[in-house]
């Protein structure tokens, strides 16, 4: 009985605290108004400028939440998607797409992701000008962005006022568990996935209430229907509506699946206005830090790399490619890693290695053949020169085989740290040409810096979001 009671005031609170966070999150109608005035302004100049320098450009539309009124107000981008002949060579793409994207914006700026954009302002408000291709079926894209019209299609023909209300109050509730976005660095829901999503739970609660029992990877389709080549870490499977080969969920990361799965049930049973109220978190200072690493009797390394110049989008999978690779190769060289994180800073890339011990032993076991095979001389040969570092050995152990205990050179992390870097695949870009530019500090050595406070907070300071701000 008590808990049947606790159930019904909690779904009562629920429905209190998400009507005034909707309310909220709803822009005034003056608002809208002028995101409607502004998208049909931009078409018309587009088409106009279209017309003057005989482009061949076969349709502008405005796509995405502005499009829909799925956007939360201090967040919104305009998506103006130029689209072009499929036939058209994608230099003319390029020249074409910005020269109608400068034609219409101020301020602009040229960005980068599979082929270059434009982002400008328009009118107050800021715009991506993004060039593709009208294709005619959304499974054989040409470009990453070609789905979009039928997207937009798929979603306008299905979505209702108290769709789009509660469409805001799950991009709100991801935002601020820091799970909103799919671009690399963020490696959250898309804007599109939680459309998708709301639809099909019908609301932030529904949704909620079937990710609370979710168990990793999660299929929401039917079975045997998923998208092929999946990779072996998907978290969340979900197959496009309109292009069933592929999965609309492949940029979310498990980690944060996971953490949406217990904060749905962390805020069904105890909901409030908090859970829709980004709380900044603030980085670690290296005092605090050492701190903790005293208290841990553990012992933090700092890792340096210049910065490459890459879209976030390519550097990011770089960056994590590389902390794995860094903190695997150290776990082979008898560290006990307790711990990783890396962050990106405006002309360097950070790693940072939590490990039991800032030494390993000075005794490292040399592992020989068992006798009777032709590279037992060549074993005993090498172990038992004059100048070999042996300390005890050669000698048969229990399984039979030969062994040898050698003396390390290299005991503390960053010796070795530095001694492996030059082999390990760090990734193609990260890799720096001169071995010289790259730097391994123990904590209490290393340049201070916000990016150094960040990766502090992220090895050292982990807690789950809601539990931060109890």
């Amino acid at each position: 009985m008590a808990e049947a009671a606790h159930r019904n005031d909690a779904s009562t609170e629920a429905h209190a605290v998400e009507d005034r966070v909707g309310r909220r999150l709803t822009p005034p109608p003056e608002f809208l108004e002028k995101v409607a005035q502004v998208r049909t302004e931009l078409i018309r100049r587009v088409e106009e400028a279209a017309r003057a320098r005989s482009s061949p450009l076969v349709r502008a539309l405005v796509a995405g939440s502005a499009a829909r009124g799925t956007f939360l107000t201090d967040r919104l981008d305009v998506d103006l998607f130029l689209l072009f002949p499929p036939d058209l060579p994608r230099d003319r793409l390029r020249e074409e797409g910005l020269a109608l994207g400068r034609a219409v914006l101020t301020n602009t700026e040229t960005r980068y992701a599979e082929h270059p954009y434009l982002r400008g302002e328009f009118d107050g408000f800021r715009v991506d000008a993004v060039p593709g291709f009208a294709i005619t079926d959304p499974s054989h894209p040409l470009s990453p962005v070609d789905r979009t019209p039928f997207h937009q299609a798929y979603l306008a023909e299905r979505e209702t006022p108290e769709i789009v209300g509660q469409v805001r109050l799950v991009k709100q509730f991801l935002r601020t568990l820091g799970v909103y976005g799919s671009e690399a660095k963020t490696e959250g829901f898309s804007g599109y996935l939680v459309e998708l999503l709301v639809l099909q739970f019908g609301s932030l609660r529904g949704l909620l209430q079937a990710a609370r029992s979710w168990r990793l990877p999660v299929r929401l389709g039917p079975p045997g229907a998923d998208p092929p080549r999946l990779p072996a870490d998907v978290a969340l499977i979900l197959a496009d509506p309109v292009d069933p080969n592929r999965n609309v969920a492949s940029a979310l990361s498990r980690r944060n699946l996971a953490l949406v799965v217990l904060a749905a049930s962390a805020y069904l049973d105890l909901p409030s206005d908090r859970w829709f109220e980004p709380h900044p978190r603030t980085g670690l200072s290296r005092p605090d830090a050492l701190a903790r690493v005293a208290e841990r009797s553990s012992h933090v390394s700092v890792v340096r790399l210049p910065r490459p110049d890459l879209v976030d989008d390519t550097l990011y999978p770089q960056v994590r490619k590389a902390e794995r690779a860094i903190a695997d190769e150290v776990a082979r060289s008898d560290f006990e890693v307790l711990a990783s994180s890396s962050v990106v800073a405006p002309d360097r890339v950070l790693i940072l290695l939590e490990v039991s011990h800032s030494h390993r032993s000075a005794v490292r076991l040399q592992d020989g053949p068992p006798p009777g095979l032709d590279r037992v001389g060549h074993f005993l040969g090498k172990w038992t020169a004059a100048d070999a570092p042996v300390l005890q050995g050669p000698y048969v152990r229990a399984d039979g085989s030969l062994g040898v205990e050698t003396r390390r050179t290299e005991r503390d992390l960053e010796s070795v740290v530095r001694s492996v870097l030059p082999r390990l695949a760090l990734g193609k870009d990260l890799t720096p040409p001169d071995p010289a530019l790259v730097e391994v500090h123990p904590l209490a050595g290393a340049p201070d810096s916000p990016a150094l406070a960040e990766a502090l907070r992220e090895l050292l300071g982990k807690r789950l979001p809601w539990l931060e701000r109890s």
